[in-house]
């Protein structure tokens, strides 16, 4: 008889829905679980001692000192919002089939009518350094501001602005079915790596655990989201750092594409490379091209490496 399975989430709507999809999943593999609701670190006994183990990122901080401090087993994130370096003491045990991986725009009026008037005031938000730096590219002369919240409270900022329009995930909007009818997918933007896949991670020492979330385990995502953050881990980026990365597994093949741009949008080097699915280091070498490419100088303007 396996014991229950306590799932971390987070209190956001978004986050609910993902651990849901998770209990489910297990449920269906014979396993029972619960919800456990993590407050915000704040309200967390933080011990120093995690943080020593390397305990980072602003949206799984909390989740991760509960799961080391045995509050639940398994924790659910957005796996875009996940450091590279998992936290000692935390292996992935599983990663959902990906969604949508696009980037959306919910806008205000008529777009179309407003980027093509040079005299036109834009005002795009985003709290996204990657979504501003690849905007600014695009449209230099707009202006960028910022919208932080959970899904709804930003699309609640967006309809009480004067603001032209905000950018947000695809699969976040989606998930939750708010999706606006006044908003379209941003074909030209390279995701964040990882966006649109849910991560699902365990204590290293817990087996039983591991084992049955192993049983969703999506390899094909699981290998193409592996290949974005090591894109991202090699370049020192993090998810608050203006690099893309897209790997998609087409007739037998891993089609990667990755860029880094510049914060103002000045300056953008890309990289596109092809490789076979056994492949492991396409990220790196995808990152270590780019850097001989021109990276080097806008990853040196950002600060990201050692």
């Amino acid at each position: 008889m396996h014991r229950t399975l306590r799932i971390g989430t987070r209190e956001s709507q978004l986050a609910v829905w993902q651990a849901t999809q998770v209990q489910q999943l297990l449920q269906q593999n014979g396993y029972t679980a619960e919800l456990v609701y993590i407050k915000s670190e704040g309200d967390i006994d933080l011990q120093t001692p995690l943080y020593a183990m390397g305990v980072q990122g602003v949206f799984t901080r909390s989740l991760d000192i509960a799961l080391l401090s045995n509050k639940i087993d398994i924790a659910v994130h957005s796996m875009k919002d996940v450091p590279t370096q998992l936290p000692e003491g935390i292996v992935q045990s599983a990663v959902l089939k990906r969604a949508s991986y696009k980037d959306l725009f919910v806008h205000k009026g008529d777009f179309d009518a407003k980027i093509s008037d040079p005299q036109s005031q834009v005002i795009i938000a985003t709290s996204s350094i990657r979504r501003k730096a690849q905007w600014l590219h695009r449209y230099p002369t707009h202006t960028i501001e910022n919208l932080r919240g959970n899904v709804n409270t930003r699309l609640q900022k967006v309809a009480d602005s004067n603001w032209t329009g905000a950018i947000f995930a695809a699969a976040g909007l989606e998930r939750i079915n708010l999706r606006p009818e006044n908003s379209f997918e941003l074909d030209w933007m390279l995701p964040a790596p990882a966006q649109g896949a849910i991560m699902v991670v365990c204590r290293n020492n817990d087996r039983e655990s591991w084992e049955a979330c192993r049983n969703f385990n999506d390899e094909d995502t699981a290998l193409c989201v592996k290949i974005e953050r090591d894109f991202l881990k090699t370049l020192m980026g993090g998810c608050s750092t203006p690099i893309s990365a897209l790997a998609q597994i087409e007739n037998g093949k891993v089609v990667f594409k990755g860029n880094i741009v510049a914060t103002d949008g000045s300056a953008k080097v890309e990289v596109e490379k092809q490789a076979t699915v056994d492949n492991a280091d396409l990220g790196v070498t995808a990152a270590e091209e780019i850097l001989k490419k021109g990276a080097a100088d806008i990853v040196a303007r950002l600060g990201i490496r050692s």
